[in-house]
């Protein structure tokens, strides 16, 4: 039976994260080639994903497979605007499972870690940045509550 967990990052991560992201951005960059550039973290890779776990406003999540870490989660609270009177929204900017570590529940523990976190900063409004042509993503929010709220169009005259 395999134990599938979600924890926070920590600095000793880096070098799985950057693997992780590394297939992640091959994936994506297959789907959207702009995606890089737009959608994915600011380089060098590693200093982004350590940066994100010791910020206060962002985590980075990772998840294993019996203590292999074959997942990774990063989001971000930001304030809305000054008519919102303060309240803040958690965006997940990135999630990603090893495609052989896919459909064990992965993605859902790290999504459950995910919003329990932020219960406990008294969030309750969520994004997810998912990639268009990106069905599997798409489903597996859409099973934990999310909705389309907006469309972002791109046009490249390049």
């Amino acid at each position: 039976m395999l134990t599938v967990t979600a924890r926070s990052a920590s600095a000793d991560d880096a070098a799985i994260l950057e693997k992780l992201y590394s297939e992640l951005e091959s994936e994506m960059v297959a789907l959207k080639p702009v995606w890089s550039l737009t959608d994915g973290l600011a380089e060098p890779v590693g200093s982004s994903h350590l940066t994100a776990t010791t910020e206060k406003r962002s985590e980075v999540i990772v998840g294993e497979i019996d203590s292999v870490a074959v997942g990774l989660l990063i989001w971000h609270d930001t304030e809305l605007l000054p008519q919102a009177d303060g309240m803040r929204i958690a965006v997940i900017q990135v999630i990603f499972t090893s495609e052989q570590a896919r459909h064990v529940g992965v993605g859902e523990a790290m999504i459950k870690r995910f919003l329990d976190g932020t219960a406990g900063r008294g969030i309750d409004l969520f994004d997810a940045v998912v990639p268009p042509g990106h069905r599997e993503a798409k489903n597996f929010f859409e099973s934990n509550g999310f909705k389309a709220r907006r469309i972002v169009m791109h046009r490249d005259d390049s």
